[in-house]
Formats: structure tokens, C-alpha cells, sequence
């Protein structure tokens, strides 16, 4: 089987182009004008849905949407296991339009540039597979405060706990379950086993400005980093701000403070070890009043399970000395942890191939940036999580990064260039004949 893709360059840019505009496209469809948010089972999930099942089905796919709302296309036989590439459509508010949203999209270029006629007129996969394109649903976890609902669905880890968690307006997951039109009790049928399956790929924007700095468009991801999140309390003495002496004073916020400080320290001691004091809120809170609680928020992620929690112990310590120092007191409430999942190695050589064969590509886009020339594509680990980190629990995993200039991302500036998309979806469709090329 040859592992060279047989697409002229003029297809892969209109490819990339085609990209460019559905994510501006989809940029449309949101809860609150003039920023973008769509969130779990909600009308902009169901309108993101039919634009993709529709697109979907214009790459001569069908489609499905699951028991938990992903929106699902297919390419080949039932019976065939398939190739899954996929991402997310849903968004953390004011968000940008690239998150997760390229991923699909370059999916179904992929799929499009893969595709073979069939003898009925439609289109076929001409490899051992079929091929998958899945639009998550729920990557973010805005809306109900747990991230990964919709490929934990897919994965069978689904938790009947997370019936009851309720969004702002107080309705659970099992009514808008109801409300959005599926039935909680078929959740299981979203569910895949190993064996339908032949591989995970994702595709994304680098959350972070390292192939900016490189220079570089792409990068293999080795891993995607283990997270822990807790909820921690201090407590201290509310006082009146006037009339109470500092060496009377048992500060909550104070010593919450110092604890964010020391996050950081400890944290950038460590390589790859990133801890984020996200929300810090002070009580009674009032002007006058040394507040007597406070309340802060800790994301705390690593490239390797055991270096995150040896970080975890040493910020525990430093907090005991610092509520000794204060007189004050500090509970933890541990609300996330997910281990590190290792991108499979065979997926990591494929997509390294995939890059490569990029380098010697012609421009895909009047202007677009030269591929990198290095012998060695860059590999580097995520530190944001992914929808690969569920489905890693029933296929190999392997994702791809695209520069994404200055790094920012669940912003309205994240960026991604018409050029490094066209490089992508090239790397990506050699990516999936290289891995057809393979023993089963």
C-alpha cells in the first residue's frame, strides 16, 4: 500500500481554506453575542451538530449522533474497525474559534482526501479500515463542571453520579438529557468496545507558544498531562480592619495569598509541573472587615503522575507552615484527577512520518509559512487535557499540534494560520496511510 497521499497541493489548500471558513462559520452559532460560547446540550450544540452532520455527509460519509450527543461520521462497512479522528465543537466562554474545532474540521478534509469512489457512485475507504469522525460534545465542561463527559460516554466510563450535576440554573445533567432529546437510559449504547476501534488521532492548536518560538508548524505529542484539582479552604478570624492589630490579626485572604505564591515557586522549581490558583474569593467581604475565610481554587498538572504529586506533597507542606506562621487553618477538597496518558508510540512515528513528509511539500497557501526543515519533527507533551485522555482507555491515542501564534488559547485571539492548517491536514492523511501500512 503506498503511504504517499495522492492529493495535488492546489486540493489540500482548498481543503485548508474550506477549514478556515467553517470555524468562522461556527464562530456564529452561540449563546452570547458578540463572543462565542456553546455548551452541553444546549440549542448552539444542537445547531453545531447539523452543520457537522451535514458536512459530514458531504464527504460522503454517515452520520449519527450518539447516545450522549457526539455527532458521529462513518466511512466504510459497519463491521470494519475504524480510525477515529475527532475533537471537540463545544467552548469555554468568550471563547476562540479554533479550540477543538479545527480538529473536526481537519478530520473531515482528511476523510475527503482519502476517500475512494464506490462501485454504487458513492464513496468508499480504500484502506483496511474505516474511518471515524467524532465531534465531541463536551470537552470543556463549562456548562456542569465536569470536562470530558461526551468521550467518557464513548469510552464506557460514563459515572451515574454525574446525573445530578447541576448547571448556574440549577438543572442537572439527567433534564437536559431529556430536554436536549436523548434518553439517559441508553447512555451505555454510546459506549465502544477496543475491538471496533484501530486508533485514536486528534489534530489541535498547541494551547501553549512553543512552535511559536520554534519557528516550526507541527509537533508530535508525546503525552497529555495528568491533572488533580482541588478546592481549598482557609480559615482565619473576621475582625474589624480598624480597630485589630496586625500581631491580632488571623488574615484568611493573607494567608490564601501566600499559599498562591508559594503555587508558583514550587511549581516553576520543577520541570513541566504547572500549578494554577484560578479562583480566590475572601468572606464576610466586606471593606472593613479582615476576612475570616477564604476560599481558592488549584490546577495542578504534570507530564508524569509521580512528579505531580510530589509537588502536590511539597505545596502541602509549605501551606502547613504558612497557616502555622498565621494562625490559621486550611482543608483541601480534592474535585479532579486524571492520570497522564502516553501518546502510543506507533502513533507518535506515523505522525512524525506524516510531518516529514510535509518538508519537501510546496506552499499549500499563497504565503503560508514553510514547513519546518528539521530532520526531527518536534515532539512535545500537552499540558491541557483532550478528549484522547478518555478514549485512551480503549485505543491508542495520537495527536497532532499546530503553531498557534503567541500561544494563547480559550481566548478570542488563539490563532492558527491557513497554511500551518493545510500542512496539518497533509501530516495527518499520510499519517492514517502510514498507519494502513501497518500489520493489523
Amino acid at each position: 500500500m503506498t503511504t504517499r497521499l495522492g492529493a495535488t497541493p492546489d486540493e489540500v489548500a482548498t481543503a485548508a481554506r474550506r477549514v478556515m471558513a467553517r470555524c468562522d462559520e461556527l464562530a456564529h452559532v452561540t449563546s452570547t453575542p458578540g463572543r462565542i460560547e456553546r455548551v452541553y446540550l444546549s440549542p448552539e450544540h444542537a445547531r453545531v451538530n447539523r452543520l457537522a452532520a451535514e458536512w459530514m455527509r458531504e464527504a460522503g460519509m454517515t452520520t449519527r449522533q450518539d447516545a450522549a450527543g457526539n455527532q458521529v461520521g462513518r466511512l466504510g462497512p459497519p463491521e470494519a474497525p475504524a480510525l477515529v479522528i475527532g475533537s471537540h465543537l463545544d467552548t469555554v466562554p468568550d471563547a476562540g474559534r479554533y479550540d477543538g474545532i479545527a480538529g473536526v474540521l481537519m478530520g473531515l478534509e482528511v476523510v475527503r482526501l482519502l476517500r475512494a469512489p464506490g462501485a454504487d457512485g458513492g464513496w468508499v475507504s480504500p484502506l483496511p479500515f474505516a474511518l471515524e469522525v467524532i465531534a465531541f460534545s463536551d470537552e470543556e465542561g463549562t456548562r456542569f463542571g465536569k470536562a470530558l463527559l461526551g468521550s467518557s460516554a464513548v469510552a464506557g466510563q460514563w459515572d451515574d453520579a454525574w446525573w445530578t450535576l447541576t448547571d448556574a440554573e440549577g438543572t442537572t445533567v439527567r433534564e437536559a438529557f431529556l430536554d436536549f432529546g436523548l434518553d439517559p437510559g441508553r447512555i451505555g449504547e454510546a459506549a465502544r468496545r477496543p475491538s471496533e476501534l484501530v486508533a485514536y488521532l486528534e489534530a489541535h492548536i498547541e494551547q501553549g507558544p512553543e512552535l511559536d518560538r520554534r519557528g516550526e508548524s507541527l509537533a508530535v505529542v508525546s503525552s497529555i498531562a495528568s491533572a488533580r484539582r482541588f478546592q481549598l479552604v482557609v480559615e482565619g478570624e473576621a475582625r474589624h480592619a480598624g480597630g485589630t492589630p496586625y500581631d491580632m490579626r488571623r488574615d484568611a485572604l493573607l494567608g490564601a495569598s501566600e499559599s498562591a505564591l508559594a503555587v508558583e515557586r514550587l511549581c516553576r522549581a520543577e520541570h513541566h509541573i504547572i500549578g494554577t490558583v484560578g479562583q480566590l474569593e475572601a468572606f464576610p467581604g466586606a471593606v472593613n472587615i479582615v476576612p475570616g475565610e477564604a476560599r481558592f481554587s488549584l490546577d495542578l498538572r504534570g507530564e508524569f503522575d509521580g512528579a505531580r504529586d510530589r509537588v502536590w506533597d511539597a505545596i502541602s507542606r509549605e501551606l502547613d507552615d504558612i497557616m502555622g506562621r498565621r494562625h490559621l487553618r486550611w482543608t483541601a477538597r480534592e474535585v479532579h484527577s486524571a492520570p497522564a496518558v502516553f501518546c502510543a508510540p506507533l502513533l507518535q512515528d506515523v505522525l512524525r512520518e506524516g510531518i516529514l513528509s510535509t518538508v519537501a511539500t510546496p506552499s499549500l497557501t499563497a504565503g503560508a509559512p514553510a514547513a519546518s526543515g528539521r530532520e526531527d519533527p518536534a515532539t512535545l507533551f500537552s499540558p491541557a487535557g483532550h478528549d484522547g485522555m478518555a478514549i485512551g482507555s480503549i485505543t491508542d491515542v495520537g495527536m497532532l499540534f499546530l503553531r498557534n501564534p503567541d500561544g494563547i488559547s480559550h481566548h478570542p485571539d488563539e490563532a492558527v494560520s491557513e497554511g500551518d492548517v493545510g500542512l496539518g491536514i497533509r501530516a495527518l492523511a499520510e499519517a492514517v496511510l502510514h498507519r494502513a501500512a501497518e500489520p493489523a
